[in-house]
């Protein structure tokens, strides 16, 4: 599986970032001249403009070496966008993305610490640690973060969940953001997101968010979430500028299609 390489630090991207949405519209033109027009969402393309500086001269021999083999824009590739939380629907966890154990109990229409009503009561009615996990098609040699917002009655512990990493959390009564760093499973193609809780502890979560960087940024609620597997090079040729000695920059163009 041909995935986009993170730099050194850990990340996708650069600033400026450019993310864009082209729309399609269908026109049907009737026999008396008028028209009826629908949007068309198979149509739609997502495309991010990265511009890179400073970039070591592995960090350029490593963009090469991927351009090299996906050929251009010829092959497909697995882009996770770094303007999105990777998570689909994450404000809805009682969704099909979400994996839940037999015994978390979930109630939705909890207020959250934006004064809204998107949080969720998670609660362990089983005899041992019991969670709910998302796995997502991302490589596991990546470095995430994955976060969210907890509180809970009475002090409790939880744990976040980050592929092999497991991070213990102290959760207390006032809404706090939890975060956890780290690489995924090496080995593995895909990686595993959640929260697990202690038997009979129940506790509130808001805006849980996973990222393919080092830090959490600020939440971005999710629906489709952001893996993208088909992804491709608008271009065919790739150039770069050398400023100094170890120094480079370049700019790409990525492309995602929902009609590929």
């Amino acid at each position: 599986m041909l995935v986009f390489p993170q730099l050194t630090t850990g990340v996708l991207s650069q600033f400026p970032l450019r993310r864009r949405r082209l729309a399609r519209t269908l026109t049907n033109t009737l026999p008396d001249l008028s028209t009826i027009k629908l949007s068309d969402p198979a149509g739609e393309i997502l495309e991010w403009h990265l511009t890179y500086t400073g970039l070591t001269d592995g960090e350029l021999a490593n963009l090469q070496t991927f351009f090299e083999a996906t050929e251009g824009s010829l092959n497909v590739f697995t882009f996770l966008d770094p303007t999105s939380n990777l998570l689909a629907w994450s404000d809805q966890l009682t969704e099909a993305a979400w994996t839940a154990d037999p015994f978390i109990a979930l109630r939705g229409n909890v207020t959250d610490p934006t004064g809204g009503t998107k949080a969720w009561q998670i609660w362990n009615s089983g005899m041992a640690p019991q969670g709910i996990t998302q796995t997502l098609m991302a490589p596991g040699t990546y470095v995430y973060c994955f976060s969210a917002y907890m509180r809970s009655l009475s002090e409790t512990a939880a744990t976040l969940l980050l592929g092999n990493s497991q991070l213990p959390i102290a959760v207390g009564a006032n809404w706090n953001r939890f975060t956890v760093a780290a690489r995924g499973d090496t080995t593995a193609l895909s990686t595993t997101f959640g929260i697990s809780i202690p038997a009979g502890v129940s506790l509130e979560v808001f805006g849980i968010q996973a990222e393919a960087q080092p830090a959490a940024s600020e939440y971005k609620p999710s629906t489709t979430g952001g893996v993208y597997g088909n992804a491709y090079f608008r271009d065919d040729t790739l150039t770069f500028t050398s400023t100094d000695v170890n120094h480079h920059s370049t700019t790409l163009t990525v492309r995602y299609a929902n009609h590929l």
